[in-house]
């Protein structure tokens, strides 16, 4: 299976060394591979979205002290302003900006913004201090005595903040630690869990698909009706309807 791509690669640059059109662009062979790569109409597999209410619990099973301070920054930042896994840990302290609205985020960087063109991405204050983005940001910069560099950091065993940056594995680490002190299966669950919560969880409070897609930055509309599809399955659902 997983030569297969190589060979196709090899017969198209075969072709376009003879200048003749390659026949792995034809309709035939991308249906084929479809069918190769997902045999029997299976679909997909992906991990299981966040929702808001999962949110509040994994922030509820947080530690105590300096971790629990970066874990709840670094899920709630994630998940309301749908970062990817590399643009969270790829933030400075100087990408953040506070004021009286909340917080603005600088992404100087992303998967669809290999320029470093940059974008600002607005996080409000949340109702609630304990479970505010911005709140926790701020608290976590306090105690985690960072005022320079990455946003997230590593923690030594002693407590001692690191001068590096997270990976993307180590929030998906969090994630799974978290999920699972929440009651939740941790094996469904991964780091692109907070982004693809956060559109689900907007879509079931009602909020339109082009103000999903400005703070999801997703280029394609395709992905994020998908979301919207998971968040809309008991909205306007026929079957609670049949009196059982």
């Amino acid at each position: 299976m997983g030569s297969i791509p190589r060979r196709l690669n090899a017969i198209a640059e075969a072709h376009k060394a003879v200048v003749l059109e390659s026949p792995t662009h034809c309709p035939i062979v991308a249906t084929t591979m479809k069918g190769i790569r997902h045999p029997n109409g299976t679909a997909p597999t992906q991990k299981a979205t966040i929702l808001t209410n999962d949110i509040l619990a994994m922030v509820g099973a947080t530690d105590a002290g300096i971790i629990g301070a970066r874990d709840r920054a670094l899920i709630l930042l994630g998940f309301a302003g749908a970062f990817r896994r590399s643009e969270l840990v790829g933030l400075n302290v100087e990408d953040c900006a506070f004021s009286k609205d909340g917080l603005i985020i600088t992404l100087r960087r992303s998967k669809i913004d290999q320029q470093g063109a940059g974008r600002k991405i607005g996080i409000p204050y949340g109702s609630n201090p304990e479970t505010c983005p911005v709140r926790t940001v701020q608290s976590w910069l306090e105690h985690g005595g960072v005022s320079t560099g990455p946003l997230f950091r590593s923690i030594s065993r002693y407590g001692h903040v690191q001068p590096g940056q997270l990976s993307g594995l180590d929030v998906a680490r969090v994630v799974k630690k978290l999920t699972e002190r929440a009651g939740l299966d941790a094996a469904n669950y991964a780091g692109h869990s907070l982004r693809a919560g956060r559109a689900t969880s907007a879509a079931i409070a009602g909020a339109s698909e082009r103000s999903i897609m400005n703070q999801t930055r997703h280029r394609s509309a395709q992905m994020v009706r998908r979301y919207i599809s998971d968040g809309s399955l008991f909205q306007e659902n026929s079957a609670g309807k049949l009196g059982l």
